[in-house]
């Protein structure tokens, strides 16, 4: 199963950065096109997304309407996965074995809870493998 971190999120919007936007639809096209592999959004990386909209929009980039589909257009690519309390646990276990900061282990925690086995993400290391989990990053 795949994941996506939110700044592939960010990027599959943002029409600053032309060339990793470019990256982020592709990847974002194989993935909804990709039979043999479900695709999941985490519910943590929907949370930083939306955290990320606010910013814009709060610094005038966006406004409350262009949040709004963005997030719905984003929500509407795949099915949220949802964490479980065990999550927790895993996270101090994954931050400590891999000296990992507390987001990045609460997402390879949720990743590992939702039974992700690639994510796609720019964070983390290009090709590294947390317990269950490698690392892919698109835009290298």
């Amino acid at each position: 199963m795949n994941g996506v971190d939110t700044n592939v999120l960010v990027y599959f919007v943002d029409r600053q950065e032309p060339a990793k936007r470019a990256k982020a639809l592709s990847l974002i096209d194989w993935l909804v096109n990709e039979e043999s592999d479900e695709t999941v959004l985490l519910w943590q990386v929907l949370a930083e997304f939306l955290s990320c909209l606010r910013r814009w929009e709060n610094d005038g980039r966006i406004d409350r309407l262009e949040t709004i589909a963005n997030l719905e257009r984003v929500e509407l690519l795949f099915r949220c996965a949802l964490p479980t309390q065990a999550v927790l646990n895993l996270s101090l276990d994954l931050s400590f074995r891999h000296s990992l900061s507390h987001w990045d282990s609460m997402l390879l925690a949720a990743c590992i809870d939702a039974g992700v086995d690639t994510l796609y993400s720019e964070d983390l290391g290009h090709g590294v493998k947390y317990d269950s989990v490698t690392v892919i990053n698109p835009f290298v």
